[in-house]
């Protein structure tokens, strides 16, 4: 499984290990841009908060906690961070061009790499083999940057329920994305 080949090298990385660190980008940078690409519907954003988000892996692996999820789920989290940052960002300053991810079919997002449009329509696949509220759930909290309780108001479910949507969900797509 894919955690046993990232733990070993996120743990090098975070001794300061630059091969261990090139092969964590060479093995995730796919799928890490297909997130940003995914929320922020801009190559030039998405690529921004992919070289944002492996800054911050280099800097901060030692932060990494085993027991809180696999090294895949805690980069994605990461690049996830990021986006959000440079939506708020742009939010803020009002610009224009950060499109509503709810109106962008994910077949028609480009990618700048052909490997990341392998990984973008990966990403798509394995959402679209989720239930539809574990892949509502997914969309509003990962991609939309919904908190727990707008998920809730918008769903208009138990909280315990959106979490174990969103728990058993991310554990579907880390699954079908380490094939």
């Amino acid at each position: 499984m894919e955690h046993e080949e990232l733990l070993p090298l996120l743990l090098k990385v975070a001794r300061n290990d630059r091969p261990a660190f090139e092969a964590i980008y060479n093995k995730t940078r796919g799928q890490v841009y297909a997130v940003a690409l995914k929320m922020l519907a801009k190559p030039e954003l998405a690529e921004e908060a992919t070289q944002e988000a492996f800054v911050r892996i280099w800097y901060n692996a030692s932060q990494y906690t085993e027991g809180k999820g696999t090294v895949l789920t805690w980069i994605i989290s990461i690049v996830r961070y990021r986006a959000l940052d440079i939506l708020r960002y742009r939010k803020v300053r009002k610009e224009e061009g950060v499109a509503d991810l709810d109106s962008i079919p994910s077949s028609n997002i480009e990618a700048s790499e052909s490997e990341s449009d392998h990984e973008t329509g990966k990403l798509s696949r394995c959402m679209n083999e989720l239930d539809h509220m574990q892949r509502q759930a997914i969309h509003l909290a990962y991609f939309n940057g919904c908190s727990h309780g707008e998920v809730v108001a918008h769903m208009e479910k138990p909280l315990g329920t959106i979490k174990s949507w969103i728990r058993r969900g991310l554990q579907a797509l880390e699954r079908c994305l380490s094939l």
